[in-house]
Order: C-alpha cells, then structure tokens, then sequence
C-alpha cells in the first residue's frame, strides 16, 4: 500500500490541525463536565470553552455569538433553519445544486404541510443564474434556500447578489455553507444573510459532530425550535427559552467535540501556512483535463472551491474510486455525493468521482493522483 493519500475533504476534513485532538481529550480526561449545567469551576470551564467557540465562530462570520447556535452537524442546523420558519402554503425558492440536508427537509414539507417548492436550474457546471432565481420568487414565499458552493462541481454562487434580491421581499434567506464555510469570506451582513448553516468538520477543520447555525437577531422570533426538552435555564417554564442559544440548544451539547472545534478556529485564525487548496485544485483540474478520456466538471473561468469531479471514459466512478485506493492509496468519493439533482444537469447519472482538496493537500499527493488516472485511461 503506498502513502495514504486523503481527497475527500468536502465529506470530511482530515488530518486535523496540530492541537485538536488533544483539546477533545483533554475536555474528557480533565473536565467531563457539562456545559450550563452547574455553577461549580470544572462546568464553568466547560462552559467557557462553549462560550469561545460560538464567538470564533461568530467572528468567522462577522455575527455576534447571541446569533449563535451549536448544533451536532450541518443537517441538524440546516433542519432547524428550514422547518423552523415553513408553515403551511408556504413557497420555497432553491436550486438544482443542492444536498439532500436541503432537499430531503423540503420534500417531506411538500407532503406534510403543503409546502410549495420551485427548483432554479443550474448549468452543466452547478452555476445557478441569479436573475432566475428572482424570477422564481412568489408572493407567497417564505425561503430562498441556496447553497453557497457545490459539494459536486465546486462551484461558488453570488450568495451577495441573491442576498439582495431577497432582502428586498419578505422572503428570509438561508445559505448553506457546508463547502464555503473555513474556505471562502463569509460576511452575513454585508451579503444580506438571514440563516445560515454549516458543520464544523469541513472547512472549519473540527471533528464530527459538530455544526453551527447562525440566526440574524431580527429573525430569531420567527424560528421554531426543532427540539424540545433541557437548557440549564427557565427551568421553571415549559417553553423553550425565547431567545438563542438556549432556543435552539436542547440538551447537552458535545463539549468535547466543541473543544476540538475551538481549538481548529483557532490554529487556522493563527497559522501562518496560507490555504493552498484553491490553486491546487485549479492546477489538478487542467492537469486532469489535458488526459484523453477524462471528463472534468469544471469552468475555469467561475470561482471554485477545491473539489474537482470528473468522468473517465471505461470506468465507472465507484470502480475508479476502488482501484484509485487499492492499487495507489488515493482515498477519494464516487456516486452522487447525497446531491442527486445536480447530475440531470451534468449528465451524470452513475455519479462522478471526486477529489475534494483540503489545508493539508501537498502538490506531490497531487503529482500522484494525476499520474494514477493516466494509468487508468490506458485501461479504460
């Protein structure tokens, strides 16, 4: 078995930075406490290190921590977010490139409450047309839910430009920054964001299991809570507390996990190696399309993240995939990447393969992938 080579960072990031995992293991070995649940020092610890991570993550976002909710993943915050503000007849405005975190919710709010949905179609790379999705907007609708980029393609949205179109209806706006999130600026005030949702484990660097969603004050009201059930506060009410965290954070939360993600936020705001990811994919993709046979998903002259999908002429993905890890130890995803509508787009109903780049990809990994998927072409 040759080097472990990990491209699939858009599903997880990994390695984690210097310092993560002993952060987790320190909250479990040496506090154990949790966090809002009692006044003595080890649950007011506990509590700090909550509280730090909700001001990183607000500061990643240009948010204040009381917009601030910790959830377990992306899914979760995404949920909160969608059915927290869709009531009955209600129309939501979203778009061929999403995940199933978006389009399974939506789906089961068409059959459960009469939701209406329109779907804005993207192009043969995942780049939705801003202008049709103000097109798309009713008087009844309630959400325009977009992803900021493509976990298929890469490709990066106007979430500014569709930001201000919305803010000019009563719509609410949610972004989706389970790819973006750590990678691409992000300034909720400035691009009109009203919710917004992302796991910590991607971009953010931090270990499964945590997520974060981000609520504008002026909106908070109107978010129903998903879950019901202990904050450590108003304990005498059977309401859930008015307003965030405690809305939206029932139960205990996975301070371990918060820990590690800290300690993540931290090490990328101080580290002085630069991301390198985003050149390194562009430099994969041409290298990869100058190949006889291989298909790239890709436009070079619209901004991506780093994720490269791609078609080999012979293989299926998932065989691809297999003999990419068994023979040259290159760990990378094939299918349709829990985003099944984006392929009717591209054509692409078996799926693609995908080598999503992260903060530890080196050129030399990549010098290996590329010489590996000119030996599968010469056996397509």
């Amino acid at each position: 078995m040759n080097q472990r080579i990990y491209l699939d960072n858009a599903a997880t990031s990994w390695p984690k930075p210097p310092g993560v995992a002993e952060a987790i293991a320190a909250e479990i070995t040496e506090i154990g406490a949790a966090a809002g649940r009692g006044a003595y020092a080890a649950a007011m610890s506990a509590e700090q290190v909550v509280a730090n991570c909700r001001a990183a993550l607000a500061q990643l976002i240009n948010a204040q921590s009381a917009e601030i909710a910790l959830t377990c993943n992306g899914t979760h915050a995404l949920n909160i977010a969608i059915q927290g503000v869709l009531r009955p007849g209600d129309h939501v405005v979203t778009t061929q490139v999403e995940h199933n975190s978006i389009l399974r919710p939506l789906a089961w709010l068409q059959e459960s409450r009469d939701v209406s949905v329109t779907v804005v179609p993207c192009d043969r790379f995942g780049f939705v047309d801003v202008d049709a999705i103000a097109v798309a907007i009713r008087e009844e609708t309630r959400l325009v839910a977009v992803s900021h980029a493509s976990n298929v393609t890469g490709a990066v949205q106007d979430i500014a430009a569709i930001g201000a179109i919305v803010r000019q209806c009563p719509a609410l706006f949610l972004v989706d920054a389970a790819q973006s999130l750590g990678h691409l600026p992000i300034d909720v005030q400035a691009m009109a964001i009203d919710m917004l949702a992302s796991p910590g484990h991607k971009g953010c660097l931090g270990p499964l299991g945590t997520g974060v969603l981000y609520l504008g004050n002026s909106i908070q009201s109107q978010v129903q809570p998903l879950m019901y059930g202990g904050t450590g506060t108003d304990s005498d009410r059977m309401e859930m507390p008015a307003g965030l965290p405690g809305r939206h954070e029932a139960g205990n939360l996975n301070v371990p996990a918060i820990a590690g993600l800290l300690a993540a936020l931290r090490w990328a705001a101080n580290s002085e190696t630069e991301d390198s990811s985003g050149p390194l994919a562009d430099r994969l993709a041409e290298a990869l399309a100058a190949l006889p046979g291989v298909q790239v998903y890709r436009d070079r002259a619209r901004s991506h993240v780093a994720v490269v999908s791609v078609a080999i002429d012979g293989w299926q993905p998932t065989d691809a995939a297999g003999v990419l890890d068994a023979q040259f130890g290159i760990q990378s995803r094939a299918g349709l990447h829990c985003s099944p509508r984006i392929h009717e787009a591209l054509g692409t109903d078996g799926g693609t393969l995908r080598f999503s780049l992260g903060r530890f990809t080196t050129s030399a990994a990549l010098d290996r992938v590329i010489d590996a998927v000119s030996q599968l072409v010469g056996h397509g």
